[in-house]
């Protein structure tokens, strides 16, 4: 699938290069193509330096939590819940554990952390499957939650975003809270709805309705602010959010008798071991992004998106961010790149760019996610995984584009 994705856009490129050539008369479009290649290979290197930092960082925190006992006490506070949701797993089962830290890495933005423990977690469903090529209730539902990928709190975003120069990097963390509750929750029913779930289990309720209160009365609390205080208020509560974490994983971890120092380091060196493979892709990807940008033939796709979307009288700022909302349910490294892309074309703090962040924070990449937590189980079944999953991914990506507008006019 990444390699059809891939050789694509280098095939696309050309094609858009010879017909500028021969038709428009402009050969200087393979000088641009071949600057963009290089171009694009240094922004990944620079990219990487600080993507190194963010994942050292937060795995080191988020072995602490793990050594705490955080990660447990969360299992047994969604051990009602998963047992109604997922009642072929039986209580205390390791696969809960498992579930519940992929959930935390993806709540902190660490899908690439949270990519090897999903792993262990869908192993562990598979035990319990008593079909060797059918994805089970339970691994659907999994999969599906982590499809609609419910982020709390977007590291990763704020780092791309302070790497191209963002005065404020966690302007978009309301709105990616906002866009990221809707696809989870889009999600979840949609798999109730085929799965046949008792949504409206009381045990399932008592979960669900203060939440939804809860983010009911903060929508209608921000519903009566300007954009100036909405973008005010994300700022501050993203970073209060952001360091408050770090603060209540270091006390806890310090309070439960954890040497924070010494579980650190360990996490940290699993966070390094994450990051280094992680540069080949975004290479891969970011260059052939910068190509296709360079040869015209992403400009013509987005002009003919315009043009229907003007003509319908619809507001045109939010079709520069399509590409990342595009490309996302089958890479997340070609995501990445067109965020980034997007940032440097049309600026870090422009509508574009932050509608493409705040889609690649509330969105994930729905058939890769299939191939490799599938693929690594031998399920050949996917049953009703690949539309549920894909609804919710829709869901995210207007619900990103409508809180943008709502933020930032």
């Amino acid at each position: 699938m990444l390699n059809g994705l891939w050789l694509s856009f280098f095939v696309v490129a050309a094609v858009a290069g010879l017909s500028r050539w021969l038709l428009a008369d402009d050969p200087a479009v393979f000088a641009a193509m071949v600057e963009s290649l290089f171009a694009m290979a240094k922004l990944s290197v620079e990219v990487m330096v600080l993507l190194f930092g963010t994942l050292t960082l937060w795995l080191g925190l988020l072995r602490i939590a793990e050594k705490a006992g955080l990660v447990d006490a969360l299992a047994r506070l969604l051990g009602p819940l998963f047992a109604r949701l997922m009642p072929e797993v039986p209580r205390g089962h390791p696969a809960l554990g498992l579930i519940t830290m992929n959930f935390a890495a993806n709540g902190l933005g660490l899908d690439n952390a949270a990519t090897p423990i999903g792993l262990k977690a869908m192993r562990a469903l598979q035990e319990l499957n008593p079909s060797s090529t059918t994805a089970s209730n339970a691994q659907i539902l999994f999969l599906v939650l982590n499809a609609s990928s419910l982020t709390l709190l977007p590291v990763t975003i704020f780092m791309y975003r302070a790497q191209q120069g963002a005065p404020d990097p966690t302007l978009v963390f309301l709105p990616i809270l906002l866009a990221t509750s809707a696809s989870s929750l889009v999600g979840l029913f949609s798999v109730a709805i085929m799965q046949r779930l008792r949504i409206w289990d009381p045990v399932v309720l008592a979960y669900m309705v203060p939440g939804a209160l809860l983010l009911g009365g903060f929508m209608a609390l921000l519903a009566g602010m300007s954009a100036t205080a909405l973008a005010g208020l994300s700022s501050l509560l993203g970073n209060l959010t952001l360091f408050g974490v770090i603060v209540a994983f270091l006390v806890i971890g310090a309070l439960r008798k954890v040497q924070v120092y010494e579980q650190f380091i360990e996490g940290a060196k699993e966070g390094f071991d994450v990051a280094k493979s992680l540069l080949p892709y975004l290479v891969a990807m970011l260059c052939a992004i910068g190509v296709l940008r360079a040869s015209g033939a992403l400009e013509f796709m987005l002009d003919g998106i315009r043009w229907l979307v003007a003509w319908g009288g619809w507001d045109t700022r939010f079709v520069d961010a399509l590409p990342t909302a595009m490309v996302k349910p089958f890479s997340g490294s070609a995501a990445r790149a067109m965020l980034i892309e997007t940032m440097q074309t049309q600026g870090v703090d422009s509508f574009p760019a932050l509608a493409a962040a705040t889609i690649q924070g509330s969105t994930e990449t729905t058939f890769y996610v299939l191939a490799v937590y599938f693929g690594a189980v031998g399920i050949q079944r996917a049953r009703h995984a690949v539309g549920c999953a894909l609804l919710a991914e829709f869901a995210g990506v207007v619900a990103a584009i409508s809180v943008c507008y709502w933020f930032f006019g």
